[in-house]
């Protein structure tokens, strides 16, 4: 039987001699699904606040530093094109560089900056009354609004204007559920970007570094490789590792420490969340134990993918959190774990003993997600930490993070 090809991550650029993402395809594909979502909704039309659902469906995006102001949104209608509105400035920006969209549904918007312009401005006011007409011309100004996030003000101006809002945010997730071909190739390069990373961290990982400075050190080398965006660098040491603190410190890598890091960073938007455990320099039994146990909880839940299975069945071969020394599994949350990657960090499913035993999700062949294990060692600080990002074919699981992990990593051995 001939083994599986590896999942393709060949490179930054389009070339003749290769087939790779097609960008138009991937943005055909993405409005396809979100208009799907909202034909088969109760919803005469999508206002999307939600930066990812913003480029989902109108293929757009602007820095990092304007995602969490609430002043983007976009407008799809059960019968129209997308309609945007932006940055004065980056609403001229894609008038000129983004064709898929008709210029004249590029528009210069402005809501308050989360709250720092007071309503009482008449910002919000005018938005609403320009979507109600808009919501008239496309003939569906009497049917509920569907809206993914929004700020109160904005949600009480709706409604002091008449609209019925609707929750969005779950016909958003179920459409972005189901990865092209395309975004499973862009999340695979994105993968191959950490790969990478992890071998220079390997390297450095020496006594006498700091967290800090390895979380520089993997910035740097992700933007040189093309990511659009680092969104996180989790670096964690010694004494750090138990309780897992999710950041990163100034602290100083010592001889023996265990040290675990988790890189989150987009390529073309598609994120990873890719764990790995280091021991520097040798490694105690009760290191090497926890991590062995991370590992088969690992290769358990991996085990247990395909499609069909209910993510109930993939978090029931995770210990309770009981037995890992938590008192229950709100305090073990995020520990043993599985969650979406996609535009977004946490996308659907989200699997774990906390959620999935009570709403169980089928798994079906094009659903990414990453699985995280954690395993506290017996010495009462330091701890393993694992986690594999997972394609769910017909075939059965398919893996994108490749740097090494089926056993402990001992760097720069001595």
């Amino acid at each position: 039987m001939t083994a599986a090809r590896p999942m393709a991550a060949p490179g930054h650029m389009a070339v003749d001699f290769e087939q790779r993402v097609d960008f138009d395809r991937l943005r055909g594909y993405r409005l396809d699904r979100a208009r799907a979502a909202l034909q088969a909704s109760e919803c005469g039309a999508l206002l999307l606040f939600d930066f990812y659902n913003i480029r989902y469906t109108t293929q757009t995006w602007i820095g990092g530093a304007l995602g969490d102001k609430m002043t983007r949104y976009a407008l799809l209608t059960r019968s129209g094109q997308p309609m945007l509105w932006d940055f004065g400035s980056a609403a001229r920006h894609h008038r000129l560089y983004s064709p898929w969209l008709k210029p004249e549904d590029c528009h210069a918007g402005m809501l308050g900056l989360r709250g720092a312009i007071a309503p009482s401005a008449g910002l919000m006011e005018s938005a609403v009354r320009q979507i109600k007409q808009l919501l008239t011309d496309a003939g569906v100004a009497d049917a509920p609004v569907g809206v993914d996030i929004v700020e109160p003000a904005f949600l009480f101006e709706m409604q002091r204007q008449g609209l019925t809002v609707v929750d969005a945010q779950q016909l958003m997730l179920d459409a972005r559920v189901i990865k092209s071909p395309d975004e499973i190739m862009l999340l695979t390069q994105a993968a191959a970007m950490v790969d990478g990373v992890y071998q220079d961290i390997a390297e450095a990982l020496k006594p006498g570094i700091r967290e800090n400075e390895i979380v520089a050190l993997a910035n740097k080398r992700l933007y040189e490789m093309g990511s659009d965006q680092v969104e996180a660098i989790n670096a964690v040491s010694g004494e750090r590792c138990n309780p897992h603190p999710h950041n990163f410190s100034d602290r100083l890598i010592r001889p023996g420490d265990q040290a675990f890091f988790d890189i989150i960073h987009s390529f073309n938007g598609y994120r990873t969340c890719y764990y790995r455990t280091f021991s520097v320099g040798s490694a105690t039994t009760s290191q090497r134990d926890a991590y062995t146990k991370a590992r088969e909880w690992m290769d358990a839940a991996i085990d247990a993918v395909k499609p069909g299975v209910g993510t109930d069945e993939v978090a029931a071969v995770w210990p309770r959190a009981e037995e890992f020394g938590f008192a229950s599994e709100m305090d073990a949350f995020g520990l043993q774990f599985g969650h979406g990657l996609g535009l977004g960090l946490h996308e659907r499913p989200i699997i774990s003993r906390l959620n999935s035993m009570i709403e169980p999700v089928e798994l079906r062949a094009g659903m990414v997600f990453a699985l995280e294990t954690y395993c506290p060692a017996s010495d009462g600080f330091s701890a393993a930490r694992i986690e594999e990002e997972i394609v769910v074919t017909e075939e059965g699981p398919r893996i994108l993070t490749l740097f090494p992990a089926h056993e402990l990593f001992i760097a720069n051995a001595y």
